[in-house]
């Protein structure tokens, strides 16, 4: 397989004749190169009038390979052939490389060029691009290949500090400027070539990737420069992404341009379906989300990245998904994503250095397993699978505060869908103060830490709290919305979710009318110890008492949903069946969430008693215990009994 390198503009701020005159220094050896052992000039011709100069020369180098391969092709150095073309009048120096050693086997070409800078005549630029084909090297091609990319990232690197080193020598000799050449008097004049670059060349210079793209190595610049050219076969491209688009996508791949390629296309052809690139202009938020969604951009870290703040564990999921709907939600954070974007760029502008990314604090007091339910849940997955796909490498850093003990169990769940190297990104601090200010401190100043977790420096973030249901929509999770996190709900291999209970997705909740005096049950046979029980019910006119109970012996079915299964005489409290959770007494538009850690293998009955008459309406699922190893532990010591229960969002 050949292998391609090129290399972004170099750019010299000396003119192209001082910077000859330090190039033809570097011969035949220097200190800088102490691979170059000789180079012996075999030809050298001045053509018209002087004003072009070919030479070539034989290098000896010395061959950097461990001992082993020393051994097995029998020499301790190689020979290169360098033919430089040098035109004065058009300020040009075209030089290529090829190898003389083993051509039969290896096959390298090398080009490089100085030329006038074609936008200040008193700069100079550089470039280069190589090819590597290694056909047969006695087995060890793979090994060749890998040391081969090595030497070039080496040369690479010490090029354009030996072009400094010379001169400044010369200026130490004195030597500060030198004449252009100029055609002897009555000398016929030779074409002038119009080196301007075409609108259809890139350019990218080494200052712009220093000041832009931050440090990057060669062979990562060569790739930036690749994938940029390929962009250029692509039709209907309204507007080329920027350099920084670009290398997130490489980064996201890993430098596998081709991967790189194709994602990057993918997502120009989304943004031009979704018209994302008029979002900022278009988009106005809801109302319930000005009024009720607790996220916000704050200021800066100390690296420059805008921050954005989410208060997760003051958000009402159930309501603002109930509003907005999956693709509402969705557009919101597709809106923050494109904000971010743009501040990015603010900053990097602002600060004159490498701005790529932004940062999240999250803030996860309240957290309860209410932010488990089910649709909530298979919302936010569709948007981390959106914004990963299209937004690769914006997110800088991630730092979740006040962590409750319950907060395990959210995690294993999520963090299965987000990539391995986002991942890496994220910071953790529990509850303790003193320990998160600690950590904060490393990465915001102390002026910009937030009021709400201790710091002076006051936020705009709104509270969050439970949407009032005035605001829900007639079908907000519309068919297509559930259908379509249905399908984007991965279900691994390691079986994570895989055991969630099966509901109808088209009927997520249900509805039961109770007449005064009759109870709704649900029998749950568990089969699966330390597996988690979670619910989420509104209530609808006069009150309801909700109770769970477990049950040590078999159950028959009911065939008739009026009788109790406490109806039956051999029930006996204390004996054959217990109350799990002490009875809540549940009022009128209440809305309730809960979980308890089912630890026996036994039957549960989930039992809502009504008075007076009501409307339950009610959502239930089993977590399987597989996705919880290690966190039970956590999840027991936050709660002085084994649920969670909660009517109310926490502020």
């Amino acid at each position: 397989m050949v292998q391609k390198f090129q290399s972004p503009v170099r750019v010299y701020k000396y003119p192209f004749e001082l910077v000859m005159k330090a190039y033809e220094r570097r011969f035949p050896t220097c200190p800088q190169m102490p691979i170059v052992l000789d180079c012996q000039i075999i030809k050298d011709e001045s053509l018209e009038n002087g004003s072009k100069r070919n030479t070539s020369r034989r290098c000896k180098l010395s061959v950097d390979v461990p001992y082993i391969f020393k051994k097995l092709i029998g020499v301790d150095h190689v020979f290169f052939v360098q033919h430089n073309y040098l035109d004065m009048t058009n300020r040009t120096l075209c030089i290529e490389a090829v190898n003389e050693s083993f051509s039969s086997r290896i096959e390298i070409f090398e080009r490089c060029r100085y030329y006038a800078h074609p936008d200040n005549s008193g700069w100079t630029c550089f470039d280069q691009t190589a090819t590597l084909d290694i056909k047969n090297f006695f087995g060890f091609e793979h090994s060749m290949e890998k040391m081969g990319m090595k030497q070039y990232t080496q040369t690479t690197l010490k090029g354009k500090e030996i072009i400094e080193f010379f001169i400044n020598q010369l200026r130490e000799e004195g030597i500060t400027h030198v004449e252009r050449w100029t055609l002897p008097a009555n000398a016929p004049k030779s074409p002038i070539l119009d080196l301007a670059p075409s609108q259809n060349n890139i350019f990218l210079d080494g200052d712009f990737i220093a000041q832009s793209l931050g440090k990057l190595s060669p062979m990562q610049e060569s790739k930036l420069l690749e994938l940029r050219k390929m962009l250029d076969g692509v039709d209907d491209l309204e507007r080329v992404p920027s350099y920084q688009t670009i290398l997130r996508f490489l980064a996201a791949r890993d430098w596998h341009v081709t991967q790189a390629f194709t994602m990057l296309c993918d997502s120009i052809r989304w943004r031009r379906e979704h018209r994302i690139d008029y979002l900022l202009k278009e988009y106005s938020k809801p109302a319930v989300v000005k009024e009720h969604f607790p996220g916000d951009w704050h200021h800066h870290d100390k690296e420059g990245r805008p921050i954005y703040i989410l208060r997760l564990g003051h958000m009402d999921v159930k309501g603002l998904l109930k509003s907005l709907g999956m693709e509402g939600l969705l557009r919101l954070a597709l809106h923050i994503c494109e904000e971010g974007i743009q501040k990015i760029s603010i900053s990097a502008e602002r600060l004159e250095k490498p701005v790529l990314n932004w940062s999240l604090l999250v803030d996860l007091e309240g957290l309860s397993m209410r932010h488990l339910w089910r649709p909530g849940i298979k919302a936010l997955l569709y948007i981390i699978e959106t914004v990963e796909r299209n937004y690769p490498e914006t997110m800088g850093r991630v730092l979740v505060v006040q962590a409750p003990r319950v907060f395990p169990i959210a995690w294993t769940i999520v963090s299965t869908f987000i990539d391995e190297h986002t991942r890496s990104k994220f910071l953790f601090y529990g509850p303790d103060n003193v320990h998160m200010k600690e950590g904060l401190s490393q990465y915001l100043n102390e002026d910009m830490v937030p009021d709400f977790l201790g710091g002076p420096c006051k936020t705009m973030i709104h509270d969050g709290g439970l949407v009032p249901k005035t605001l829900y929509k007639m079908n907000s999770l519309e068919e297509h919305d559930v259908e379509t996190a249905d399908k984007i709900s991965p279900i691994n291999s390691s079986g994570v979710l895989a055991s969630v209970t099966s509901h109808d997705p088209r009927n997520v909740y249900k509805t039961v009318e109770l007449k005064a005096g009759f109870s709704h049950e649900l029998l749950i046979r568990n089969e699966d110890p330390k597996s988690v029980l979670t619910w989420d019910f509104d209530v609808v006119r006069n009150e309801l008492h909700f109770t769970l109970y477990r049950v040590t012996e078999v159950l028959p079915e009911k065939n008739d949903s009026a009788v109790s299964f406490f109806d039956l005489t051999q029930f006996i409290e204390g004996v054959n069946y217990f109350k799990e959770e002490p009875t809540l007494i549940c009022r009128h538009t209440e809305s309730v969430q809960g979980s308890h850690v089912m630890h026996h293998n036994d039957s549960y009955i989930m039992q809502w008693f009504s008075p007076s008459g009501a409307q339950l309406n009610f959502f239930y699922e089993v977590l399987s215990s597989v996705n919880y190893k290690g966190s039970m532990t956590s999840l027991q010591s936050a709660f002085s009994s084994n649920s969670s229960t909660a009517t109310s969002i926490q502020s």
